[in-house]
């Protein structure tokens, strides 16, 4: 089996390739080779891998070759993220809505040149979901409900939900969109997300450091850890075509809980100091575009496949701090826990 992760140097697609690579198998199928796209090179000890072939540059510029190169699976993850795309909107649909297009055409011409149509799951993201004076916002936001977005993000992200929807339709490829909730411990530096405090918040006080959050203690929305969003992704593609039920994306799984739940929770795993190194200072842009997201999410047709949120936000504390015991720079990721 020959697999692709575009976003494969970036963090969630790194964690993805491990966890397959790791399997060594998918959907029944034995791994033989893993090509992993992206802007920067992956992780050394993928890069190390045998069966990993890294392809360092914008994803736009590799399309043209895939056209002529047999993959068995794809998960499409590059992407600009959500305050980027706020920023520059040309970088947005450059890098989520022209490349997504321009990869789309690449496996259909593999297809119309009589291959079978090519597996691909696409990470889409809750920021499809917002507000609308024409349609009323349920807050909690369920596989069904309009989507609205109120972001250049979350409005390239549907857009490539409905492409995928029509190229599989057309029997070009065999796609799925999974709607990611907020990832979160992310670890490393912040980024350009508008959701970025979400971990940060955990993160920089684990490590010792002071963390602003830029919203109220009473923001709510849908969180998922790093491996459940992994193992998600990995239930969609593995799903059959009727087990995933149509065309249209699902949401996964996202544990629904308020900021002040988060620091709740900061304070159980790790203490009282801990949790005083975050401190509230309200930013109008990024509490703006938290504003116009859900406060949470359901996803029925993600749990007929077996797939279910935390059960509480302590654990997705402890699971970061397991993962960061396992790495290399534990003493200093993790040098404010008493």
């Amino acid at each position: 089996m020959k697999l692709m992760i575009t976003g494969g140097g970036g963090f969630l697609g790194a964690r993805l390739a491990r966890t397959l690579l790791e399997r060594g198998e998918l959907a029944g199928r034995k791994i033989e080779r893993m090509v992993l796209t992206d802007i920067a090179p992956p992780p050394a000890d993928l890069a190390a891998d045998a069966r990993v072939e890294a392809r360092t540059g914008p994803l736009l510029s590799q399309t043209d070759a895939l056209k002529t190169e047999a993959f068995d699976g794809v998960f499409h993850l590059a992407s600009a993220v959500s305050g980027e795309c706020e920023a520059d909107f040309q970088l947005g649909m450059t890098s989520n809505l022209d490349s997504t297009r321009a990869l789309l055409d690449a496996l259909r011409t593999r297809t119309e040149a009589g291959g079978s149509p090519t597996r691909l799951v696409f990470s889409s993201s809750v920021a499809v979901f917002g507000p609308d004076p024409a349609v009323p916002f349920p807050g909690i936001v369920a596989d069904d409900t309009l989507p609205t977005p109120q972001t250049s993000y979350g409005t390239q992200k549907l857009i490539c939900e409905h492409l995928i929807a029509d190229y599989t339709r057309k029997g070009f490829v065999d796609g799925r969109a999974a709607r990611l909730m907020t990832v979160t411990v992310r670890p490393g530096r912040p980024n350009g997300a508008a959701s970025s405090f979400f971990s940060g918040i955990i993160r920089e006080p684990l490590a010792g450091v002071e963390a602003i959050c830029p919203v109220s203690p009473e923001v709510s929305h849908p969180m998922s850890s790093p491996s459940h969003t992994v193992d998600g992704l990995i239930a969609v593609f593995e799903a059959s075509r009727e087990a995933f039920c149509g065309r249209t994306a699902l949401n996964l799984p996202g544990l629904n809980v308020r900021v002040a739940d988060m620091l709740d929770a900061l304070e159980e795993v790790a203490g009282p100091a801990v949790r005083a190194r975050v401190r509230f200072e309200r930013d109008e842009r990024i509490a703006g575009i938290v504003a116009n997201w859900p406060t949470g999410s359901t996803a029925a047709r993600a749990a007929r496949l077996g797939l279910q949120p935390h059960k509480n936000f302590a654990e997705i504390i402890r699971q970061y701090i397991d993962d960061c015991r396992k790495a290399p720079n534990a003493e200093q990721t993790l040098k404010g826990l008493a």
